[in-house]
């Protein structure tokens, strides 16, 4: 069994803060439970490009408000505390934060907790970095 509270991981490895998000890693690749778990604060006024081509990314907003556009259709959806979306498509999208929002994240598969957008908006996992792909 595993227990974790989220006072424990903020201002560890594990709470990695970046100018538009902060991702709090409540569980991780290591933990060995085929997913990994973040509880995110995506930052009022920001609007971030992403694109999971290597992971499904369920998303459950607890709190704030903003909106997610799909790029390929400019479709727009409107975030607000209570709201989900997956993203089994991986479909390349912008993130926008009016208020900050707190989002709970699970990755698929999991993330081994460093990760940061790249050029492209993807989470890149180590076996794909360590392979060269």
């Amino acid at each position: 069994m595993i227990v974790r509270h989220l006072r424990d991981i903020i201002g560890t490895d594990c709470d990695v803060d970046t100018q538009n998000w902060n991702s709090r890693r409540l569980l991780l690749k290591r933990d060995n439970v085929g997913f990994s778990l973040h509880d995110t604060i995506i930052k009022a006024g920001t609007e971030t490009k992403i694109w999971y081509k290597h992971h499904v990314e369920a998303v459950y907003c607890i709190e704030g408000e903003g909106e997610i556009e799909l790029i390929e259709s400019n479709e727009v959806y409107r975030i607000e505390a209570g709201m989900m979306y997956v993203l089994n498509g991986h479909e390349k999208h912008l993130l926008r934060g009016t208020t900050d929002m707190r989002m709970i994240c699970v990755f698929n598969p999991a993330c081994s907790g460093a990760e940061v957008h790249d050029e492209e908006g993807a989470y890149v996992p180590e076996e794909v970095q360590k392979a060269g792909l």
